[in-house]
C-alpha cells in the first residue's frame, strides 16, 4: 500500500510558512495578483512542494471570523494543491466581505490562474 498517494491531500507541517521574516520577504518582494476580497502573493523557493501562509486584513470581524475564514482558507488549499505547479512560497491575503466557502474556493482558484500556478 503506498502511503503517499493516500495521503497526498494532507496539509503537512512542512507546507506551512511560519516565521513573520518570511512571511514579510513575501509581502515585499513577491508577485501579487488580487481579485475583489483577496490578494495572493507568490515567490519560487526553489523546493518540491509549495508552503503557505494565510493572512487576514486589518479589522476582519471576531475571532469566530476571523478562524472560520482561515479554516476554509487551508481547506480550500489542501483541496486545490494537488492541480499546482510546486516550488514556491504562497501568502493568501483576504480582506472582509463575502465569506462562504463557494467565494472563497472562486477566490482562490482564479488568483493561481491569474498567477500561472495551476496544472495545464
Amino acid at each position: 500500500m503506498e502511503t503517499g498517494l493516500l495521503h497526498s491531500e494532507r496539509f503537512f507541517k512542512k507546507e506551512h510558512i511560519k516565521r513573520s521574516e518570511e512571511i514579510k520577504n513575501l509581502f515585499k518582494n513577491g508577485k501579487k495578483v488580487s481579485v475583489s476580497g483577496a490578494k495572493l502573493f507568490f515567490l519560487e523557493n526553489n523546493l518540491d512542494y509549495n508552503r503557505i501562509a494565510f493572512s487576514l486584513s486589518r479589522g476582519y470581524g471576531c475571532a469566530v471570523e476571523r478562524n472560520m475564514s482561515k479554516r476554509y482558507s487551508r481547506e480550500i488549499y489542501r483541496s486545490l494543491k494537488k492541480y499546482l505547479n510546486t516550488g514556491y512560497d504562497l501568502v493568501l491575503l483576504v480582506y472582509p466581505g463575502n465569506n462562504s466557502f463557494s467565494s472563497r474556493y472562486f477566490q482562490f482558484h482564479s488568483l493561481c490562474e491569474k498567477a500561472g500556478i495551476i496544472k495545464a
